[in-house]
């Protein structure tokens, strides 16, 4: 079976021989104040800075996952207000979870074909409107935005951030969970980014990654947040020895550190996932009676693919697709009935691309 679920996704295949170093290695028994394990856990922060070019001022911590990141920023970062700008699902859930610990929070919903920035800023028939965003952006404490939505496969571009920065002086939070380690972001124009490992970094589930600006430490002394679990500035102290706030995912971060031995500069992963993603688009487009669900180009993401189609056709693809060994990914919120998802993340070979491919050329969409 080739999975192209948008995650739980499919894993490098080389994690099979991982697992196996693993236990021979005696790492899943050590104690997680132990030295060996220390060692483990610094080389795979070492390897984060260097294969994903993170600045070496950000600082890296593991979690359990993106979702326990949503917490953690409304609990540790969160004085006043968080604003919330999404158009799917995921930033939709984001926000109800931020709402529960600051109800003050706000949320701004906008459309898939629309751009960030557009959203914010581009209303040519209402400019009161369009400088009252402008305002806002000045005044927002946390701004929260979703980079690669999963649910219908947009993304924001790095041009829209390096916009936003310029323009505000919020702590800017990113969730990117669908797109660390198949995406090459500038960094520094997030101060939390955050996501989980089963996506683009093609390991098992069960682990999640933060990655935190100076200024992101200086709020979370500001908020002064030290009686909950999972209080960043907990989770500070300990990752400053390479050791844990709690009992780890000792298997998880092995792993992610065998493969961040093996994977290539993300500059280079990067390049590999857009030039896929474009075939992709064109291959749908041009090729099959099958649609992106996103028409907009400056909105569709690179690493998840969201088609549509009619509900029934759409039904019958997927059934289809699992009698020919294929996972496609089910569609999601809105776009439950009506679409369904391929994932475009590292660890797929070619050859199972090019034999999906195959598969929807053979199957209409009506």
């Amino acid at each position: 079976m080739i999975t192209f679920y948008p995650g739980p996704s499919k894993v490098y295949p080389q994690v099979e021989g991982y697992l196996q170093d693993a236990f021979r290695s005696g790492i899943l028994s050590m104690n997680h104040r132990s030295q060996g394990f220390m060692e483990v856990l610094r080389e795979t922060i070492r390897l984060m800075h260097l294969k994903l070019n993170i600045p070496e001022d950000y600082s890296i911590y593991l979690v359990s996952s993106a979702t326990e990141a949503w917490e953690i920023i409304a609990q540790s970062l969160t004085l006043h207000h968080s604003a919330h700008h999404y158009n799917g699902a995921f930033g939709k859930k984001w926000f109800s979870y931020a709402s529960h610990i600051v109800p003050q929070s706000s949320g701004s919903l906008f459309s898939i074909e629309q751009t960030l920035t557009h959203h914010l800023f581009d209303h040519e028939n209402d400019v009161v409107r369009a400088e009252f965003n402008r305002q806002r952006l000045r005044d927002y404490e946390v701004l929260c935005l979703t980079h690669s939505e999963t649910s219908n496969g947009t993304h924001i571009r790095m041009e829209e951030l390096a916009k936003i920065r310029t323009m505000s002086d919020a702590l800017i939070a990113i969730d990117a969970t669908s797109s660390l380690g198949g995406v090459a972001f500038d960094w520094a124009l997030g101060d939390v980014w955050f996501a989980s490992v089963q996506k683009c970094l093609g390991l098992p589930a069960g682990l999640g990654i933060m990655v935190c600006s100076p200024k992101t430490l200086e709020k979370a002394r500001q908020a002064n947040d030290i009686l909950r679990y999972n209080s960043l500035l907990f989770i500070h102290d300990n990752f400053e020895k390479y050791q844990t706030h709690y009992t780890p995912n000792t298997l998880g971060i092995y792993l992610l550190m065998r493969v961040m031995e093996q994977v290539d500069i993300i500059q280079e992963v990067g390049a590999r996932s857009e030039a896929r993603a474009k075939a992709w688009y064109s291959f749908l487009e041009n090729e099959t009676d099958w649609r992106p669900l996103v028409q907009n180009p400056s909105t569709r993401s690179d690493t998840v693919i969201a088609v549509k189609g009619e509900p029934e056709a759409v039904s019958v693809v997927k059934k289809a697709a699992l009698s020919a060994g294929i996972t496609l990914g089910n569609g999601y919120g809105e776009w439950k009935n009506n679409t369904f998802r391929i994932a475009n993340f590292p660890a797929f070979e070619d050859e199972e691309v090019a034999i999906l491919k195959t598969f929807l050329k053979k199957r209409a969409r009506t």
